[in-house]
């Protein structure tokens, strides 16, 4: 009886297409995309006058006493609102760990201030809290003897920097209340047991503990608040003059008043530069707090 053997060394028949996408099924994908690619290019102009400009870009951004004054209202207006959320924030968690009637609705209640959209949080400042005629602000304030006051005009700086407040404390809060909740109960019974006072156990065994829970929302709020830009757009659009002018703002205005699109690049790669250099440093900085307390 004959035996049919196949030759496994013979080689692959060819024609035959690899498994996986097909041609049509990759242009199908790309298809999609066709408009938006046709519009790009009839829109486009033709730079004719388009130069290699050099460092001459960078060299105006660091001589621009506007960046310069942009650069350094951000990191005052970040610092600020950052340290008082902060330590509202302690407070507010301090309270919330302690046990009373109510307190789920409470912290639901504090937590809710940062589950809204910036843009809507400065509009609805804009309008109904500080409105010169119509305001809450002004209301509540009236039998203390202020009446009629334009917040976003005689106190642009600080109306925009109390937004950000009331934005970011509650995100404190809930890192603050999440260290305070994995705090050893023994250790504050035994001090207690000790003679400690509540001011003496908060000093030297809470906060030392809630130590590298503050300065994570220190971080994260300084990266967030840096890049803020809708409470300066929609409430003061950097005004009166430049006294709001932060950087994003200052890089908006660039670009679509200036249209100076180079000394904008620019001023965005020096921006994102200094933003790694000082994240860089706060991360290092976090890491060895962490080694330390695991150490």
């Amino acid at each position: 009886m004959a035996v049919l053997s196949h030759d496994v060394t013979s080689p692959p028949a060819t024609g035959i297409r690899p498994r996986g996408v097909s041609q049509r099924e990759r242009w199908q994908r790309r298809l999609p995309l066709l408009p938006a690619l046709i519009y790009t290019i009839v829109v486009t102009n033709e730079p004719g006058g388009a130069h290699w400009a050099g460092v001459s870009n960078y060299k105006e951004v660091f001589t621009d006493p506007n960046f310069r004054s942009a650069l350094v209202r951000s990191v005052t207006m970040t610092a600020i609102a950052v340290i008082v959320a902060m330590f509202l924030g302690i407070l507010l968690a301090v309270l919330l760990d302690r046990k009373f009637f109510g307190r789920g609705i409470v912290r639901t209640l504090i937590i809710t201030p940062f589950l809204i959209m910036p843009a809507a949080a400065a509009l609805v400042w804009a309008g109904p809290m500080l409105d010169p005629n119509f305001g809450l602000v002004n209301w509540l304030l009236e039998p203390f003897g202020v009446h009629h006051v334009a917040w976003l005009t005689t106190h642009a700086y600080g109306s925009v920097i109390v937004v950000m407040i009331w934005q970011w404390t509650p995100f404190m809060t809930l890192i603050v209340l999440a260290g305070l909740q994995g705090q050893a109960q023994d250790i504050l019974e035994a001090a207690r047991v000790d003679g400690a006072g509540a001011w003496a156990t908060f000093r030297e065994l809470t906060l030392p503990h809630l130590r590298p829970y503050i300065e994570l929302g220190i971080l994260l709020g300084s990266i967030y608040l840096v890049t803020a830009f809708d409470q300066v757009r929609l409430m003061t659009n950097g005004g009166p003059g430049t006294a709001t002018t932060t950087l994003p703002f200052y890089l908006y205005q660039k670009v679509n008043f200036a249209f100076d699109i180079g000394g904008a690049a620019a001023a965005g790669v020096v921006t994102v530069v200094l933003t790694i250099i000082v994240a860089s440093f706060a991360l290092r900085m976090f890491a060895r707090v962490f080694q330390f307390q695991e150490a």
